[in-house]
């Protein structure tokens, strides 16, 4: 199988990413990996599409830092043709690129073209494209999502926050990464036009329900074809602690992973949101979990799958090689009648 991953840049990649841990999985399972940034595509004269890219040794790797930095040498670096691959995973972090719109559209679009031409892209890049802006959250069942105001009118979040009682988490439409993240509460009331009027510079403004649960962190799992990845008994699932004084999880902005029970409530949950992430060809998603509630569905570049194996020993990306595996037999035996978005999820 041909794989390609592409990512922010392929210079600043660390090696505990997960997007290392797939692609250096795919390698050491004999398949040809691929690594790309975003920059790196290529429309040619004559409507083909190449990249740059870079690829490790053939070889068996048992280090992800050994496997990096193989792939990192400039002399690995080469033009390749892209409707050769089997698989390409979109897994660049929009989060990433300080606001340049360039780079959060390209691998969206360029990924676009790939999935025309016949090569299998996941997640499908035509509903990431709609993912770019929070918005997209608020497609799915009411029932699971937390109440939500979405506005750049001061007044009108005000009267929002007070019927929430005093207490919203305020934050920007477009982005991620737990950047521009303000929890509200009644005594910092007067510090709300401040904040919209800071938040509402770039955009539009995502008011929400504060859930008292999220004082013990959130919980990231990993749902893949609709369903928890599961390997040995063992969920792709933890909990990320909060640091002290922060309303902010994410583990960018200094939470903690710890071990977690994935509980009937969560599978319920799971179950909520299957039929859209299906519909949407939404292979391999982070849904962050708040009590009964989800609070994001990362669909981009969820990460913690390194976390996963130090908390349960288990290495959970070959179960996802093995699936693309399938994916591309499935495609080869049926034809192009498999489309993109719902081959990505079958």
């Amino acid at each position: 199988m041909k794989i390609a991953f592409v990512v922010n840049d392929v210079a600043t990649e660390q090696h505990y990413y997960t997007t290392t841990r797939l692609a250096m999985s795919a390698t050491s399972a004999g398949h040809q990996a691929w690594m790309m940034g975003m920059g790196d595509f290529g429309y040619e004269p004559d409507g083909s599409l190449t990249a740059r890219a870079r690829a490790g040794a053939d070889k068996k790797y048992r280090s992800l830092e050994r496997y990096l930095e193989d792939v990192q040498r400039p002399e690995t670096e080469r033009q390749i043709p892209l409707d050769d691959l089997d698989v390409v995973m979109l897994r660049a972090d929009p989060a990433d690129e300080g606001g340049a719109a360039w780079a959060n559209n390209a691998s969206v679009a360029f990924g676009d073209l790939m999935a025309s031409n016949g090569v299998l892209v996941v997640n499908d890049p035509s509903t990431l494209a709609k993912a770019l802006s929070k918005a997209y959250f608020q497609h799915f069942p009411e029932a699971v999502r937390p109440r939500t105001l979405i506005s750049r009118d001061g007044k009108r979040i005000g009267d929002f926050v007070e019927e929430l009682g005093g207490r919203a988490v305020l934050k920007p439409l477009q982005g991620s990464g737990g950047e521009g993240v303000f929890l509200l509460n009644p005594r910092e009331r007067p510090n709300l036009n401040q904040i919209v009027e800071t938040l509402s510079k770039d955009g539009y403004v995502v008011a929400q329900e504060y859930l008292p649960e999220a004082k013990e962190g959130d919980v990231r799992m990993f749902v893949m074809n609709g369903e928890p990845l599961e390997v040995d008994g063992a969920v792709a699932a933890f909990r990320r602690t909060t640091p002290e004084g922060d309303v902010r999880s994410n583990m960018k902005a200094g939470g903690k992973a710890v071990p977690v029970e994935v509980t009937a409530e969560m599978r319920a949950l799971v179950e909520a949101v299957r039929p859209k992430l299906v519909a949407d060809g939404m292979f391999l998603v982070g849904l962050d979990i708040v009590g009964d509630k989800l609070m994001e569905v990362n669909v981009f570049s969820p990460g913690g799958l390194g976390s996963c194996q130090s908390l349960y020993d288990v290495d959970f990306a070959p179960a996802i090689v093995r699936s693309l595996e399938r994916k591309v037999a499935m495609r080869s035996h049926y034809g192009p009648q498999l489309e993109n978005r719902s081959l990505a999820t079958l």
